[in-house]
């Protein structure tokens, strides 16, 4: 990434506010008198073993949770869609009629895109979708503007996405490791995948110096490998309790089957968070009201920067290391065949 992506970046502008870094995921452009344009792009997915509606929303809440830690609401979308050949007429019609409801329930536009057929394309990546919107500057937030002193949250639980795929793709596989039962309740972890409403919630007790000063939601490399990234993207210290992170049976189990580390694995579903402390109990009430879970894990520190972990008093710095969910994925599927 730093040797070929962030030196590759076309034309310098001084009007790219925010671009492309580490823990980055939404760039800000300024656009004048004052507004910004926040946009953000990821790639989209059709599962066959997840069917194409439950494939769908998860496409399109994977971007708008990535938008959504900006502290802003997305307003339009493109997509371009690379389908298969493979993939029937009804798949792909039921793929595109479920994006167009999601979206339509988020409020949000599709302004354009590209939508077409080609050999050698293939499942589970078929395109890439992107989300944009406006705002005045200091309406918005990112995992940079982390401040000395805040509290550092965390929405749900770990592992959320690892969970619900594992399980959803492998069923037979972790029943026989795990049981019936919780795998039949891990499977329904990927209507979890979400950190829209979190966001949406958490910063109605305001935003930036007020409030929440910076979000990520944990993706590739857990909730480990967000906070690290919030930790470099802020130049800040994120001291973390490891005893306070909340890990679900499901996902141990789950993980634990695979060889998996569930707070170093695909955590989509988690948003993370920092606040000032005035505000955290205000936040708590909040979030518990719309039915999400949120757990104060640690603290940001200034002088120096990093993610330090505490296990029982002890203080140790995180090390980040690959995501061992693709590996454990490939293993599983090679099994299955």
């Amino acid at each position: 990434m730093e040797r070929v992506v962030y030196s590759s970046l076309g034309r310098p502008s001084r009007k790219l506010l925010v671009g492309p870094g580490i823990g980055l995921d939404n760039g800000i452009v300024s656009i004048g008198k004052g507004r910004v344009m926040i946009l953000t792009v990821d790639p989209i997915s059709a599962i066959p073993s997840f069917g194409m509606r439950l494939s769908a929303w998860l496409s399109v809440h994977l971007i708008a949770s990535d938008y959504t830690t900006s502290g802003r609401n997305p307003e339009y979308a493109t997509f371009s869609y690379n389908f298969p050949t493979q993939m029937t007429s009804a798949d792909r019609e039921e793929y595109l009629r479920s994006i167009g409801n999601e979206c339509r329930s988020l409020r949000i536009a599709i302004a354009g895109g590209h939508t077409g057929s080609y050999p050698g394309s293939g499942f589970t990546v078929i395109g890439a979708g992107t989300m944009l919107g406006f705002a005045t500057g200091g309406e918005y937030v990112t995992p940079s503007m982390a401040r000395a002193g805040d509290s550092i949250l965390m929405s749900k639980h770990a592992a959320i996405e690892a969970t619900g795929s594992l399980a959803l793709s492998f069923p037979m596989q972790l029943e026989e490791k795990i049981g019936r039962r919780v795998t039949s309740r891990a499977c329904r972890f990927l209507h979890l995948c979400t950190t829209v409403e979190d966001a949406r919630t958490a910063t109605r007790v305001g935003i930036g110096r007020d409030g929440v000063t910076s979000m990520h939601d944990a993706t590739e490399g857990g909730v480990l490998g967000g906070l690290a990234e919030m930790a470099a993207a802020s130049a800040k210290r994120f001291e973390v309790d490891l005893a306070k992170v909340p890990v679900s049976t499901e996902a141990m189990k789950v993980c634990t089957a695979f060889g998996l580390d569930p707070l170093a694995t695909m955590g989509e579903g988690a948003l993370l968070l920092t606040c000032r402390p005035e505000k955290v109990p205000e936040l708590g009430r909040r979030m518990t009201r719309a039915g999400i879970p949120v757990s104060q894990i640690g603290t940001v520190k200034g002088g120096g920067h990093g993610l330090i972990l505490y296990r029982d008093g002890i203080a140790t710095a995180h090390r980040p290391r690959p995501d061992g969910y693709w590996a454990a994925y490939e293993l599983a599927a090679g099994r299955q065949d």
